[in-house]
């Protein structure tokens, strides 16, 4: 892609967040993840290929039919109390079918349909966008309209969410597939607290964007879609291999790793909410969870390639990618729970 196009897009990308980030009014908000949609649209299409396009497609009519749900809230609240005020959201009505468009923006079950498809048609930088970036600006109007959301149906999406993230993964072998099921889990971790602790909700969503960017990194560092291709992997690069091994347990939530952090501290808030068995059925979600990043723990350093030489390769193929990025998200997502206390001081 011309680089002066991607520079427009990404520019734009940029342009729509901050947009729904710095506003109190409806049509503003709307307007950005309009231009949030638009931007990220041709980055998806760059490869022409079938499956790209489907992807596309698909994602298009999604967001299309989510901000046209969302516009018709807002004019409906707008109607009722005479104002577009975000914080002024005193329908019912409206409440509910704002969450529910922002639940299909960001891949919230039930409405989670259309984001394992997509990602699967995607490359995994432009997956890596979609899972991450894409998820700040209608997580920041969920944020802003809490309060005037039921908790019966907040609960019910977060708990939802965590139970298909967990099942729909199990019985996976495409990599985006499983990190898409991965992505709608973690949004149910957040969702579910929102109520409570919406900073809790903001931590989790950090360590998530830290934690996914390693694993589309590394996947995209040694060039891996599938399962199968994961086990070729040790001899070329084992560092990267342990890393990305590592990265995945702590995507699961096993101490002593960062990802354990917001899973302790949300089980704990439920917990002092009086909330047992919602921790406790959430404990046991992200147990699912947690096998299939077992799985690919497994592939990637217990089993041997037939195609792959038993010895590790005297010598490294010098990588062109920029390597930072992976390098400061990896050292992240793995070294942030002895650093707890004083997150949990600040937050």
């Amino acid at each position: 892609m011309n680089p002066y196009v991607l520079t427009a897009l990404l520019s734009s990308l940029g342009l729509g967040t901050t947009l729904t980030f710095a506003s109190s009014h409806w049509l503003l908000a709307w307007m950005g993840l309009e231009i949030n949609t638009l931007a990220i649209i041709p980055l998806m299409a760059q490869h022409h290929h079938p499956r790209a396009v489907e992807a596309t497609t698909k994602y298009f009519i999604t967001q299309a039919a989510a901000a046209a749900m969302i516009l018709f809230a807002s004019t409906t609240n707008a109607w009722l109390t005479g104002g577009w005020d975000m914080n002024d959201m005193s329908s019912p009505i409206a409440s509910a079918m704002v969450i529910a468009a922002l639940a299909l923006k960001i891949g919230l079950a039930p409405m989670h349909f259309w984001m394992p498809e997509v990602l699967q048609g995607l490359d995994l930088l432009t997956g890596l966008i979609l899972s991450t970036w894409q998820k700040l600006a209608p997580l920041a109007l969920i944020v802003q309209t809490a309060q005037a959301i039921d908790p019966l149906l907040l609960t019910t999406l977060g708990l939802m969410s965590t139970l298909v993230g967990g099942w729909g993964g199990l019985n996976q072998t495409q990599l985006r597939k499983i990190l898409a099921y991965s992505s709608i889990a973690h949004m149910g971790w957040m969702i579910i607290i929102l109520q409570y602790a919406p900073q809790l909700t903001l931590l989790a969503l950090l360590m998530y964007i830290f934690m996914t960017s390693s694993a589309f990194l590394t996947l995209k560092a040694s060039s891996s879609t599938k399962i199968g291709t994961l086990a070729t992997i040790w001899s070329k690069s084992p560092i990267l291999t342990t890393a990305a091994a590592l990265v995945l347990l702590s995507l699961g939530g096993l101490p002593p790793l960062t990802g354990f952090m917001p899973k302790w501290l949300i089980l704990q808030e439920l917990a002092k909410q009086g909330l047992p068995l919602l921790a406790t059925v959430m404990a046991l979600a992200a147990l699912l969870s947690l096998y299939f990043y077992l799985r690919l723990c497994y592939a990637m350093t217990l089993t041997i390639s037939p195609h792959t030489n038993t010895f590790i390769t005297p010598w490294r193929v010098q990588t062109t990618q920029f390597s930072f990025p992976l390098a400061l998200s990896t050292v992240v997502a793995l070294g942030l729970l002895p650093m707890a206390p004083a997150i949990v001081m600040l937050v």
